[in-house]
């Protein structure tokens, strides 16, 4: 317990809205604010002796007061409290949890329209990606490189939580998440409507009875589905034979036994850039 005022002023900000959680970091607080699609609760601010505060956190306070979320301003140890110790620097948001979107309510673009603005569509599915630091990183590099949509599995999947966020630099703030709890049927219907569905593999000696190509080899020339498998698995036999083919990242060098893959998240960034950027020489 702290001495004089502290804990009078710190009891309230430390009662929670029922069933919210604490995004914590400027990034995913700024884009939760910006894009308010969720319901936000309260914005905690970390409070500064002597001054008015840094810009951005005053910059913070008027896109809260704009949407009508309460400001309070809190010593350091209440942040650290309200978000477990992890890294807020000095901005934390009370909010609703963001769930996945179902595809049964998304309008399905038809390729080379709507979102895509004339480009060929480009869609990343995860398959029972778990660890949230590698589905914030995986959201991150998609948003970046231009990936239209993302499909998680709903099953076996870590959830949207502020950890993901964090990791996303708020991407996931910006992106819809879409969930399927049928991979293997979303994969096999997208292929009837035309698509290409690709798979990834770290091991290619691992794969059996579809064929593996170097990702470089690759030729974008229809609307396409990259499926990225779990951290520890990999794809799912059941969903690579839903694959036309399955790309893999050549070594640079012979590889030590137990280094021989690559974390997914920098997997998946390196594919889909290789594919996008083939993309645009191609249009060239």
């Amino acid at each position: 317990a702290g001495k004089g005022k502290g804990p009078e002023r710190k009891a309230p900000a430390l009662e929670r809205t029922k069933g919210s959680e604490i995004l914590f970091g400027v990034a995913p607080c700024w884009l939760a604010l910006a894009r308010a699609r969720r319901a936000l609760f309260r914005l905690f601010l970390k409070e500064q002796r002597g001054g008015p505060g840094r810009p951005l956190r005053a910059e913070l306070a008027l896109q809260a007061a704009a949407r009508g979320v309460p400001v309070l301003h809190v010593p350091g140890r209440a942040l650290d409290t309200l978000c477990r110790g992890r890294p807020h620097q000095g901005v934390c948001l009370e909010a609703a949890p963001l769930p996945f979107r179902s595809l049964r309510d998304a309008e399905e673009p038809r390729p080379g329209d709507g979102e895509s603005g004339g480009r060929q569509l480009l869609w990343l599915v995860l398959e029972h990606i778990q660890d949230p630091m590698n589905l914030g990183a995986l959201l991150r590099s998609a948003y970046f490189l231009g990936v239209d949509r993302v499909v998680a599995t709903h099953s076996n999947s870590c959830p949207l939580t502020p950890t993901v966020s964090k990791a996303s630099a708020g991407a996931m703030e910006v992106f819809d998440v879409y969930s399927t709890d049928d991979l293997q049927g979303f994969l096999k219907a997208k292929r009837a409507e035309g698509w290409e569905v690709v798979g990834t593999a770290s091991r290619p000696e691992d794969v059996e009875g579809v064929p593996v190509i170097s990702c470089s080899e690759f030729r974008w020339d229809k609307p396409l589905i990259v499926v990225i498998g779990s951290e520890g698995e990999g794809l799912s036999l059941e969903s690579q034979l839903q694959c036309q083919q399955v790309l893999a990242i050549p070594p640079g060098r012979a590889l030590h036994p137990g280094l021989d893959s690559l974390n997914v998240s920098v997997a998946a960034g390196i594919l889909l850039h290789s594919i996008c950027s083939q993309k645009r020489r191609q249009g060239d």
